[in-house]
């Protein structure tokens, strides 16, 4: 860099230049915001050369402590660091209060969703949930049916994906219901973020996130199959090769809790041991970060080299408990995604504190037409991917992208559900020499045993490139600290 520059950068104020685009901004809103007004006057007195040192020493801890993921590619697998922006994103007391609400209400749902659809599947009877939507999902486990889990919790991990609008205003846009993953960055980027910013937190009251291995190891045990006095709780991986196993690694640690692997455990009298030098040691709660197809050969893939051979058997008899529990995936697809407000009102008889994105459903012949009519000014996902993949955005994408999407619809429309570009929100962020707006997301962790509880803040994902709205660490997303006053 030449001098002229260097002088440059520490003339300026840190935010002099920032301009959100008309976007609504999580640190200024649309004309100001008052929670944020502390944290943007400490930022004012940062320089742009020491933010980025900082951030290249941020990134450089995040190599050596071996905090990655893997992206999978056609040809390879590559390790990476999930870039952190180091301008956190802040939350008020009501805004996280309404969001924790929200979350709370929605797992309530999807959970009394989830027992009945497995039980007496009162939500297909009265026509709230069409039966093929739910028997003819891929998700959908037959095997499940009649079975009886601890205080009927099938979600017990949780990861509500919410978006804020342009009109400032919180929206759900995905349930993971299934093996939600990232609680392990939240923590991390906060120990980042104090080590390398001390100075921006000081005299700041930051809801704490630290507690989550606890209160995860409480979940677990809550969970336990009744009458056990000391549940033994072990965290089940695929293994060193999986896009997360460092969060899982992580995971285990901060519960305390065994990582094991499938070659770990046995079943015996359908009940399940773990392999140890003083002998077996019987197993009560899994907390499995394995799908569903692959944990018991018996059950379900018969080629799986991953999972427990006579694991369901246990697990049906309620000798031992999977976290989440098997089938939960129904809850999370796409085109159920569009049912959550009527299930909200059927089982709590109460209206959404998070509202959807308004969703089209391709498979009814009223939302395939709105969505083939209005098709360059809509999102198309399929039901059945994740991370991103598929998705097709139709302002930005070319007339011929468009003309192969409508041949899918038209021969798969039950694959897809549509909905409306929304302008998600933006939060400064460091980008190169300068701080520029970048769109954001936000994944709230609940975890429910008995009660559900729900980690302050959560996973900020940030879209780093220009004007992309895909903000998922697979397509080249990165994220922040959240920071909820308290």
């Amino acid at each position: 860099m030449n001098r002229q520059n260097q002088k440059s950068e520490i003339s300026k104020s840190l935010l002099s230049d920032y301009n959100s685009g008309g976007y609504f901004c999580e640190m200024f809103g649309h004309s100001g915001l008052s929670h944020t007004e502390a944290i943007r006057d400490k930022l004012e007195k940062l320089e742009i050369s020491g933010l980025r040192r900082r951030s290249r020493n941020a990134e450089k801890e995040l190599f050596n402590l071996g905090i990655t993921f893997t992206v999978y590619t056609d040809r390879d697998s590559i390790d990476r660091i999930l870039p952190f922006d180091v301008i956190p994103r802040i939350l008020s007391q009501a805004d996280w209060a309404k969001i924790e609400k929200g979350v709370k209400q929605r797992v309530a749902a999807l959970n009394a969703f989830l027992h009945d659809i497995y039980h007496k599947q009162h939500v297909i009877k009265d026509g709230v949930v069409p039966i093929d939507l739910v028997k003819g999902n891929g998700n959908y486990r037959k095997e499940m049916c009649g079975v009886k889990i601890p205080h009927d919790t099938y979600v017990h991990i949780c990861g509500i994906d919410i978006v804020r609008d342009e009109k400032g205003s919180f929206r759900v846009l995905e349930d993971n219901a299934r093996t939600p993953s990232g609680v392990s960055y939240v923590i991390e980027n906060r120990h980042l973020m104090m080590r390398a910013f001390p100075d921006l937190a000081e005299g700041i009251l930051i809801a704490d996130v630290d507690s989550y291995g606890s209160q995860l190891a409480r979940t677990m045990k809550a969970v336990a199959p009744q009458n056990t006095r000391d549940p033994a709780v072990v965290l089940l991986s695929p293994g060193v090769y999986n896009s997360a196993y460092f969060e899982h690694v992580y995971l285990a640690r901060e519960m305390g809790a065994p990582l094991v692997e499938g070659q770990d455990l046995i079943t015996e009298n359908d009940k399940v041991y773990m392999k140890t030098t003083n002998g077996l040691q019987q197993v009560h709660v899994i907390y499995r970060r394995i799908d569903d197809d692959f944990l018991d050969p018996k059950a379900f893939r018969s080629d799986s080299a991953l999972g427990v051979p006579g694991l369901f058997e246990a697990y049906r008899k309620g000798n031992v408990t999977l976290a989440n529990a098997v089938g939960t995936g129904v809850a999370d697809d796409k085109a159920i995604y569009a049912y959550i407000p009527r299930i909200v009102r059927y089982y709590l008889d109460e209206d959404p504190v998070l509202e959807n994105v308004p969703t089209n459903i391709c498979r009814e012949p009223e939302g395939l037409a709105k969505t083939l009519a209005n098709i360059h000014e809509l999102v198309v996902k399929p039901v059945g991917e994740s991370g991103g993949y598929g998705v097709v955005i139709g302002p930005r994408s070319s007339k011929r992208q468009l003309q192969e999407l409508e041949i899918r619809l038209q021969k798969n429309p039950s694959n897809y559900i549509s909905q409306p570009v929304v302008n998600l929100s933006v939060c400064p962020t460091l980008c190169g020499r300068s701080i520029e707006p970048r769109h954001v997301d936000l994944r709230p962790f609940a975890l429910t045993g008995d009660s559900t509880w729900v980690l302050p803040g959560g996973l900020t994902r940030v879209a780093l490139r220009r004007n992309s709205l895909i903000v998922n660490s697979s397509q080249g997303g990165g994220s922040k600290d959240t920071w909820v006053l308290a």
